[in-house]
């Protein structure tokens, strides 16, 4: 190797980082596309008569699939690398985008189509975590992976750009420019993206490792750590307008502005997350997370004004479900090895998916019949109480063994 090749490979990890984090943040994008509409096309009458449930299941839809697809998702990168799969997922996504704009924007049954192909785009989270864990040293994967999670904040790029040009350059307008975007971003990503230098193949099938994924301990307690944590958040992303609309009177705007606000922390607070693992250790970072989420989830039951107690609760909700989610892949990336990060990612993304497609559902479920989101909030309070006990005892004992390595 020449003197000037380990200088240009000094710079190389921050540029994948950067364009890998960009293409998260354009996926994420696509993918909460109908989320903002979701209140609207109730109120509207669009689409006949909708009711609660009915906006839950539509937004919820693509947070499923994009759950279940990042498990065949890590594997494919596992195998084929992220300068494969990063362009892929984007080019692919373009198709539904499109379905829904120019097809299915007056029928429910063709938006949840629509929506379901639409998953694919979240699958870009198990694409990314492996790609950017293989271009870091290891003693420092925290703050990398944590600056990578941020581009969940396309969630936000969403929330405040699609119902303004849905209503004033025409209903197709989000979905045209979001496509475009996505095209751009495949070919940028095709050529600029390169996979780390000695990144691990498998050579196994991929039913073999994701069963031996999925026996790993880290998995399955990474699921429920992720399950709460970055489910809490899509959970709120996906469903906040709506609860903002119906419990507090907003106005579709400014509840749609809030939610904004909301996904802005936590995706702030995601590398912060990381990075603070990477000081004191994942399991702090974690316990303080829950801990936090069990206060504000139990005093938002009680619907305090939002010009008071009730926004700095669901702010610091939104601060600890973005650390969490960070501190979540930090232990991962401390505790696997880096040929099996992307299959482990895979299925901890998917738990994670998951637990933001059911929140939503039960909300419009109980709020239907109870007339009442307290119910709701008390289950996170209680579920993360539950989840802040798993991770003092059995977490802890994990991390400790991979230590004591």
């Amino acid at each position: 190797m020449t003197a000037a090749a380990p200088a240009e490979m000094r710079g190389r990890p921050w540029l994948m980082l950067v364009v890998a984090t960009a293409g998260f943040a354009v996926n994420f994008w696509a993918w909460a596309l109908l989320s903002p509409l979701g209140p609207m096309f109730r109120d509207t009458g669009a689409l006949g008569v909708l009711d609660e449930s009915d906006v839950a299941l539509l937004v919820a839809v693509p947070v499923l699939v994009g759950s279940f697809g990042r498990i065949v998702a890590g594997a494919l990168t596992d195998r084929y690398g992220g300068r494969v799969m990063f362009p892929a997922v984007s080019g692919v996504t373009i198709l539904p985008v499109l379905f829904i704009a120019f097809f299915a924007l007056d029928s429910f049954a063709l938006l949840l189509l629509g929506g379901f192909f639409l998953g694919v785009a979240g699958t870009v989270f198990a694409v990314g975590v492996p790609f950017v864990n293989a271009w870091f040293p290891p003693e420092r994967p925290g703050l990398a992976i944590g600056i990578f999670g941020a581009g969940m904040g396309g969630t936000a790029i969403s929330a405040l750009t699609t119902v303004q040009l849905f209503t004033e350059q025409g209903e197709r307008a989000p979905f045209v420019i979001t496509a475009v975007v996505l095209a751009v971003y495949a070919a940028v990503s095709w050529g600029v993206l390169r996979d780390a230098p000695g990144r691990t193949v498998p050579t196994t099938g991929l039913l073999t490792r994701l069963s031996a994924n999925a026996r790993l301990p880290i998995t399955w307690q990474a699921c429920i750590l992720y399950a709460v944590a970055f489910g809490g958040y899509v959970a709120f992303s996906v469903y906040l307008p709506a609860y903002l609309k119906v419990a507090h009177g907003l106005t579709a705007a400014d509840a749609v502005s809030r939610m904004a606000g909301f996904v802005l922390v936590a995706v702030v607070l995601r590398p912060v997350g990381g990075w603070l693992s990477d000081r004191f250790g994942a399991i702090p970072v974690l316990a303080g997370s829950y801990g936090v989420i069990v206060v504000g989830a139990a005093i938002s039951a009680a619907t305090p004004p939002l010009d008071g107690v009730g926004t700095v609760a669901f702010l610091a909700m939104a601060a600890a479900l973005g650390a969490g989610s960070g501190a979540t892949f930090a232990l991962i990336a401390a505790v696997t090895d880096p040929s099996r990060v992307g299959g482990v990612t895979g299925l901890v993304g998917a738990a994670g998916g998951l637990g933001g497609f059911l929140p939503p559902l039960l909300m419009g479920f109980v709020y239907g019949r109870t007339e009442s989101y307290a119910i709701g909030l008390l289950l996170l309070s209680i579920t993360a109480a539950l989840t802040l006990a798993l991770t003092l005892t059995v977490v802890r004992r994990t991390a400790h063994r991979q230590v004591s390595r």
